[in-house]
This record gives C-alpha cells, sequence and structure tokens, in this order.
C-alpha cells in the first residue's frame, strides 16, 4: 500500500482551508496513494474560543469532513482525516472534541478516535497552551482493520504517553497513525525522537501527517508548527520526511515488515508483573 501523508498550513477558517485539503488529497490519489492522511486539525487552527464556537460543527453538520467523506468514496481512498475541531453535546463545561477519523473507500467513517492527552503545557514565555479548556478528553483508545493492516488511532500530544502505543500495538495494530499539529519549538527537539521510539517500541510503522509554517488567525496571534511529516518503518529507519512546505509525501508500506521486526525482537510479548515504586 502507498500511503500519501498531507502537509498543512490552515487557517482558522474551515472554508478557506477545505478546497487546498481537497486538492492535496487528489494530488495523493494521482501519485498513486491508496491511503491519504491528513494532519491535527484539518479544518481551522484557532486559539481564539469564541471564532471555534462560531465556526466548529457537530459531526454529522461538518462540511469538511462530508466533503472528505465523499472525495474518499469518489478516489475509493483510504482516508484518515487527522483530527477535526467539533463542537459536542456530551461534556458539562461545552468543550470541543479532538477527533479523528478512518474514512472507508465507500465513503463510510470505519473508525472515531477522540485525542485522550491534551496539550496543557508553558513551552516558553511566550507560548501556553491550554487545550483542555477548550477540548475534553477522549477516553478510549481505538484500532481498527483494513485490507492492508490493523491501524492504531492517535493524535499529537498522544505521541508522549508510550503505553497507549504499547497497548495499541499489544491489540495487533500493524499501523501507528499520529496526525499532529506539533509546536515549532517542541518539533525541533523531540518529534523525530518520538516517532522513531514509538516505531521501534512496537516494531510498527508510524505515520504523521503533520501541519507547517504559520497559522494566521482573524482573532489572535497566531502559532508556529513544525511540519516534516514523517513516515517511520518498524525498525525505527525514517523512510520519508515531509520537510517545512505543505505537499504531499509518499511511503510504501509492507506489512511483511512489521511481522520481521516484532520476530527479531519480540519485546511485545516480554511484559512482566512487578512491585514497586512504593
Amino acid at each position: 500500500m502507498r500511503a500519501g501523508l498531507l502537509q498543512l498550513t490552515v487557517t482558522d477558517d474551515p472554508a478557506t482551508n477545505l478546497p487546498g485539503t481537497l486538492a492535496l488529497v487528489r494530488r495523493a490519489a494521482a501519485g498513486g496513494a491508496g491511503f491519504v492522511l491528513t494532519p491535527e486539525m484539518t479544518n481551522a487552527l484557532s486559539s481564539s474560543r469564541a471564532r471555534q464556537r462560531a465556526l466548529f460543527r457537530h459531526e454529522d453538520a461538518d462540511p469538511t469532513l462530508a466533503a472528505l467523506r465523499n472525495e474518499a468514496a469518489r478516489g475509493g481512498l483510504w482516508l484518515l482525516v487527522g483530527s477535526l475541531g467539533l463542537l459536542t453535546d456530551d461534556d458539562a463545561e461545552g468543550r470541543f472534541a479532538n477527533r479523528s477519523f478512518l474514512i472507508a473507500p465507500d465513503g463510510g467513517i470505519a473508525a472515531r478516535y477522540d485525542k485522550i492527552h491534551l496539550f496543557d503545557v508553558t513551552v516558553s514565555d511566550t507560548e501556553v497552551y491550554r487545550e483542555s479548556q477548550g477540548y475534553r478528553p477522549g477516553g478510549r483508545a481505538v484500532v481498527a482493520d483494513t485490507p492492508f493492516g490493523r491501524i492504531g488511532l492517535t493524535v499529537c500530544y498522544d505521541l508522549r504517553f508510550p503505553h497507549l502505543y504499547r497497548r495499541l500495538a499489544q491489540a495487533g495494530a500493524e499501523i501507528l497513525t499520529v496526525p499532529a499539529a506539533f509546536n515549532h519549538i517542541t518539533g525541533a527537539a523531540h518529534w523525530d525522537a518520538l516517532l522513531r521510539a514509538r516505531a521501534i517500541e512496537c516494531g510498527a510503522w508510524v505515520l504523521a501527517p503533520a501541519q507547517t509554517g504559520f497559522h494566521a488567525e482573524t482573532e489572535g496571534p497566531g502559532r508556529r508548527t513544525h511540519g516534516h511529516s514523517l513516515a517511520v518503518d518498524p525498525w525505527g529507519l525514517v523512510v520519508a520526511d515531509g520537510g517545512t512546505e505543505p505537499g504531499v509525501t509518499y511511503a510504501e508500506l509492507d506489512r511483511a515488515a512489521v511481522a520481521s521486526a516484532r520476530a527479531r525482537i519480540p519485546s511485545l510479548t516480554h511484559d512482566r508483573p512487578f512491585d514497586g515504586p512504593g
């Protein structure tokens, strides 16, 4: 299976972002990709909760999701919508969902995953993020079967929690998806190392489509993301790097490489009970 990882520079306007996203999905399909992946927050990046509330929609009314489902069906593609910001009805504080979707070639939703770990960090004196103030966390890990392998879904900050990936791999995941809008400071320091570590620990393909560059906002200062969409093989080798420009990065997925890596180092079967600390 050929994967096509989309790298985007979205604004805070979903309607403005959608045409460019669709164009890149079509470019990936024309380039031979049967599995296309978009980054985290494909519909919009915004730091304004008021603007998010005005522009986000519920899942069944979201135009970005509807258009991407139609595009998957039109092209007969497997399509990972890395994540969308969506309205919810199930949070007492009225927070949004950061939700990833796996779309089947008939346009149906094969799996949904709500980001579990939320980005509440102080990157620097001028960059502070409190994702949990606007988004409610998910509570369930998700795997989905496809003809080219079992997929474990994650989103961005999940990457720093290796126990989630081990759980997915032990549930049979051969491909781990990590769509991201990774901060430009932490990305430069940690992105490659964390993605390679997850691939090595799990003996799995890691596919990480990313946002890149400066994201302008109508109401807010904007932000920068790291780019460098990566595909990492089950032995930990980076086989594709999207650099820092928007576009499509391709990777050839070999399911046999998963079996080979796990046979050579079968650490997923070597867990031992232990006591402590404390």
